[in-house]
């Protein structure tokens, strides 16, 4: 299931991208974002706790790296924690984040040595001390990569992404006249990434929840009924493919 909504220049868009604009070619987007949304739901369908559905959803989100990277993706955001999955249960919040430590533990090795750079984005203020020590362990590792950049939104909000940009503003004591589009777009979370040229959803909602506010203001939108633990090859060609067929104007008319 998918839908289509106007679309414009977007910050960054590579060649291959702008060519498929202009009717060359087959487009592949040099940025894809991806809500994974699905876990607890799929472990319910299989009467096993939400955390199975979560842990599920590590070892598909590894995966999906190789595969887009594969496709020629070249940089992956992906939504792991908003800002408001702190009013879960405690129980599951503080098995989400166990998780991200044994999924560091366990994948980081993998992930570097196929040419992942990873990169945290999000407010780091209120996770533990444990877990800021093992993101900037995985950003070090992976720092000279550059097969795909995987970015990992964790306590992230596109809301506040905004509203840090204007703080940094007023600390700097910018004059009015001086903020604009660019300066703000380079004092967002993904200032070092172009914006999304796609931007995925699983699990059957169609609703963007608070995440790349500004930076998706322009991006193809995407959604799937499937789970993002069942997100495979395949789900993500069809993505693929449905991108290739629109038809990126960048605000211009076609004569």
């Amino acid at each position: 299931m998918a839908v289509v909504e106007p679309s414009a220049a977007a910050r960054g868009s590579s060649p291959r991208t702008q060519a498929a604009a202009d009717g060359e070619g087959t487009a592949v987007p040099r940025h894809v974002a991806v809500v994974m949304d699905g876990n607890g739901r799929w472990a319910r369908k299989r009467m096993m706790p939400r955390f199975f559905g979560h842990k599920a959803g590590v070892d598909t989100l590894v995966r999906t790296v190789d595969t887009f990277a594969a496709r020629g993706v070249e940089y992956l955001t992906v939504f792991a924690f908003s800002s408001e999955n702190w009013k879960r249960p405690s129980e599951e919040v503080s098995g989400l984040m166990s998780l991200v430590l044994v999924a560091v533990a366990k994948y980081l090795s993998k992930l570097a040595g196929d040419g992942v750079r990873i990169r945290i984005i999000g407010d780091r203020s209120q996770v533990s001390d444990k877990l800021r020590r093992a993101w900037e362990d995985a950003e070090s590792r992976t720092a000279h990569n550059t097969r795909i950049t995987l970015s990992v939104a964790f306590n992230y909000g596109g809301r506040w992404d905004v509203v840090q940009a204007c703080r940094q503003a007023l600390a700097q004591r910018l004059a009015p006249e001086q903020l604009d589009e660019a300066w703000l777009g380079r004092h967002m979370a993904l200032a070092f990434a172009p914006d999304p040229d796609l931007f995925i959803r699983t699990g059957g909602e169609m609703r963007i929840s608070n995440f790349l506010l500004w930076q998706a203001a322009y991006a193809e939108l995407f959604f799937t009924d499937c789970l993002w633990p069942d997100f495979g090859a395949a789900e993500i060609d069809a993505a693929l493919a449905t991108y290739a067929r629109r038809d990126r104007r960048f605000g211009a008319i076609k004569p």
